[in-house]
């Protein structure tokens, strides 16, 4: 089958940048544009194309989201559900593959070394570096126990593996060394993966207190993702070394907007009369949000300034989309709720569970019988006012989505989808991802390159899309990604002049 960008744009462009803004929903991305029209963001919509009704995934945690948009595959293809899951088949950190299998599988801050500071106890532009094998799960290859980094979790390839195949460069920043994951299955598809660790101490703050724990703490922490962007349009490498070439496709997540929908009151650094959040059910962003949103715009700006200076913005594809959005928007709607899955399940043969403003439930496979599947479904019917929940999707409704539970190492045992507003804390965060709401699927998506003219697309499309797109641009088929066959992932519609 013909590629649908073949001749239209891949024939010009030699890079992609591709920016998550982690958080931003599509009404976001309207509304700054709408308002500020003079902004870096106005500019690139004006030369793009822009998707109103863009989804990520489903769960929409950040693991799955940025999944989505560099393999074209969802968690029924790339067996990624979340950051903190499960997996039937493997054993806990430092365990030897000892005792029955079932362990959960954490692909966050934990991997670190240290999080005394942004390193993550290693060398930044050397994700591997900073992160200690001991705190990676186990289990057994070809009969021997070992452990498993986070580019051997995923199960299909990614679009820097299917670059590099072609000889091209590539590059990307993510707020953990855990974004090794994207490297694909070869643990060689990014040449210049910078990984500042979020999570890390701020410096100058309390003990304890990292960049997410303020607005203009987070705002250091992207600063410096920013730099490493910059760098590359430059042909130096994340950390500043000169390489003599541009990556063909790079790029870097914003966590700013993100925490800014979640931070309830002004942290460290911050000026006291900041509030997180938005200020009616419309999407109105409150006063630290509309300082993360500046930010942003800031950001990009200066990136595209880069590239103007170096002559790259004529040959470059600019997409703008978020791994995530956030929820609830109307905080009216907010109810925070205790996470007490574990000890309502106690008696059921809980293994594990997941729950920011959904919850994911894995039993643990030693104990895992019909009974205890009834029982434990019986039990969360029984909790659903107290824990808020809207739907519980078993076995027969999970076979539809994804894999069949019963056969399928990853796959949940059960998904609850909450009531719309909750949130699984003990804390006073206003906001969540990781759920189905419209809030938590419904992001901002932008493609800006040369010969697009400002178009806005309403149809239905999904983040999963943005990867057979770039290979395109380049004039790569999207059926060399393993999810795009699996899934039957086409590109973007309306990439063309």
């Amino acid at each position: 089958m013909p590629d649908p960008l073949k001749g239209q744009l891949g024939n010009h462009l030699k890079h992609v940048l591709l920016i998550s803004v982690d958080g931003m929903h599509e009404v976001d991305l309207r509304l700054w544009i709408k308002n500020h029209p003079n902004g870096a963001l106005a500019a690139l919509a004006k030369r793009g194309t822009t998707y109103s009704n863009a989804l990520t995934t489903a769960p929409s945690d950040s693991f799955p989201g940025m999944v989505a948009q560099v393999t074209g595959g969802t968690p029924f293809s790339a067996g990624v559900f979340y950051d903190d899951s499960y997996d039937r088949t493997f054993f806990a950190p430092s365990s030897n593959c000892a005792g029955t299998p079932g362990a959960e599988t954490t692909f966050a801050e934990n991997l670190d070394k240290s999080l005394a500071d942004v390193t993550g106890g290693g060398t930044l532009g050397d994700a591997l570096s900073q992160i200690d094998p001991a705190n990676l799960p186990m289990t057994f290859v070809n009969g021997k126990c070992t452990i498993v980094y986070p580019h051997q979790f995923i199960r299909v390839n990614t679009i820097f593996e299917v670059l590099r195949a072609h000889s091209l460069h590539t590059a990307w920043s993510d707020k953990h060394p855990a974004y090794e994951i994207l490297n694909g299955p070869s643990g060689k598809g990014i040449e210049d993966l910078y990984t500042p660790e979020i999570n890390s101490q701020l410096p100058g703050a309390p003990s304890g207190k990292d960049y997410t724990s303020s607005f203009s703490g987070v705002r250091l922490y992207d600063s410096i993702k920013v730099t490493a962007v910059i760098n590359q349009i430059q042909a130096k490498n994340s950390v500043g070394t000169y390489v003599g070439y541009v990556p063909a496709v790079f790029g870097m997540n914003f966590q700013a907007v993100s925490v800014g929908q979640k931070l309830a009151t002004a942290g460290y650094g911050d000026d006291a009369d900041l509030v997180g959040g938005y200020t009616d059910a419309v999407g109105t962003p409150g006063n630290a949000l509309s300082l993360q949103l500046a930010f942003i715009d800031d950001s990009i700006g200066k990136i595209v300034t880069a590239l103007k200076t170096y002559n790259r913005y004529d040959d470059t594809a600019i997409i703008i989309s978020a791994k995530h959005g956030q929820s609830p928007i109307n905080l009216a709607k907010r109810r925070a709720i205790k996470d007490t899955y574990s000890t309502v399940l106690a008696n059921d043969g809980y293994g594990f569970n997941i729950a920011d403003d959904a919850s994911l439930i894995w039993l643990d496979p030693s104990k895992r019988t019909e009974e205890a599947l009834e029982k434990t479904k019986a039990d969360l019917k029984a909790a659903s006012s107290a824990l808020g929940i809207e739907t519980i999707l078993g076995r027969e409704e999970l076979k539809k989505i994804y894999r069949d539970p019963a056969t399928d190492d990853r796959t949940p045992d059960f998904f609850v989808v909450s009531q719309k507003g909750v949130v699984y804390t003990s804390g006073t965060k206003l906001a969540e991802h990781g759920g189905v709401a419209d809030d938590d699927r419904h992001v901002g998506l932008l493609v800006s390159a040369p010969g697009l003219k400002g178009k806005t697309v309403d149809a239905p499309v999904f983040t999963t899309q943005i990867a057979p797109s770039i290979l395109a641009f380049f004039n790569i088929p999207g059926i060399e990604l393993e999810a795009v066959r699996i899934e039957k992932t086409l590109p973007l519609p309306s990439l063309r002049d």
